[in-house]
């Protein structure tokens, strides 16, 4: 098998969902071996399990199951009918060996029916530390991490507590697309039109894009536009997870709900401030956000919880609050920077982003796919 084989994704996050890391990944991949992405199954009560099957992007099929069944997710229940349904999708990928690559474990016996030449496993977040997590993920990530060739992760703190389980573990800390964010800095001549929901609000602004869920800290948004009524937070993004009558609600907050990625810049080009207000919890213990990058390529100040993959590398960039007080106060600071300093910051951003691209990323996991499969192959052949 060649390491250009179809590669047959299962996901919990949806191709339609927030675009992030398995979107930027995969659609570069696709670009040299087709890419199959099976979606976590749907329900429809109207009628009998099927596939919908979408083109959402070159080289890249999403197959969607739509199933009668209510369970959430990979589902014991689930996964019976959409094992019943896998022929299609291995006869779209042809024939010869198959990769798969996994975000879940949950989809762990699906995977095996394939029987794959090689096994990814993109362990991108601690899936059992979330809300609403099976019981069974546990277990089920142990035997992934038994059959899997070849293990990623999404952030250094995830590799950390992942390298001691398997043999071949790999950090690749998301990247980013630095033209495309790049776009949001001050100054551009082909700087995007700010959005209509955005553009007559007053500054200073304060953003952030991305999932609205149990990771981010409510009460310290709270405090935050409490301590500044004249203060604009934008929170651009689906809220998941969570009843949004929890949401604070202040004059001072705006939700827009869910952008596309493409309108993201236009956002982020209005801001005077760019936030990860994540909760010191459990569930952002081993987060490692794509939007950190993004945010620099804008070259906006950020201030951020110190959740551990922000604050190990990117301590003397971005300002860290680890109470509402003092997140409060480093938005000051942000807000009150000079010229000077925000100069020292933006070349630090500008020395990030110059080590790291989504292209490099993939063509340094493919080296890493070639070498396990030569190591897999010997294996299989015993």
């Amino acid at each position: 098998m060649a390491i250009g084989s179809p590669v047959v994704v299962f996901s919990h996050l949806r191709w339609d969902f927030v675009y992030q890391r398995p979107q930027h990944l995969l659609s570069r991949l696709a670009a040299r071996q087709p890419v199959l992405f099976v979606e976590e199954p749907q329900h429809d009560p109207g009628g009998p399990a099927r596939w919908d099957r979408s083109a959402p992007a070159p080289g890249v099929t999403v197959f969607r199951p739509r199933t009668p069944l209510a369970e959430p997710g990979f589902h014991p229940a689930q996964l019976a009918l959409v094992a019943a349904m896998l022929d299609e999708v291995r006869e779209a990928a042809g024939p010869g060996g198959i990769i798969a690559w996994l975000y879940t474990p949950m989809a762990l016996p699906l995977a095996r029916r394939l029987d794959p030449a090689l096994v990814v496993y993109d362990c991108m977040d601690e899936l059992s530390l979330f809300a609403g997590a099976p019981p069974e993920l546990v277990a089920r990530e142990e035997e992934l991490l038994q059959l899997a060739d070849v293990v990623f992760t999404g952030g250094p703190s995830l590799y950390r507590a992942k390298r001691g389980r398997h043999p071949n573990v790999h950090c690749f800390t998301s990247s980013v697309d630095a033209e495309h964010f790049g776009r949001a800095r001050a100054g551009r001549p082909d700087a995007p039109d700010e959005p209509a929901d955005q553009r007559d609000l007053p500054h200073p602004r304060l953003g952030y894009y991305g999932v609205i869920d149990e990771r981010l800290d409510l009460p310290l948004l709270a405090a935050l536009a409490d301590a500044h009524p004249a203060w604009q937070l934008v929170l651009v993004g689906p809220v998941v997870k969570i009843d949004p009558a929890a949401l604070p609600r202040r004059a001072n907050i705006h939700y827009t709900g869910q952008r596309r990625y493409d309108e993201l810049p236009a956002y982020l080009a209005g801001w005077d401030v760019c936030l990860l207000p994540f909760a010191l919890n459990e569930s952002t213990r081993f987060i490692s956000p794509t939007k950190t990058l993004e945010y620099m390529a804008a070259e906006r100040p950020i201030v951020s919880t110190p959740i551990t993959d922000v604050a190990e590398p990117y301590g003397n960039i971005v300002y860290l609050g680890d109470t509402p007080e003092a997140f409060i106060r480093a938005c000051e600071r942000a807000l009150a920077s000079d010229a000077a300093e925000r100069e020292r910051r933006g070349s630090l951003m500008r020395g990030v982003l110059a080590r790291t691209s989504w292209d490099a990323t993939v063509a340094a996991m493919t080296e890493c796919m070639a070498r396990s499969l030569d190591l897999a192959a010997p294996a299989a052949n015993a």
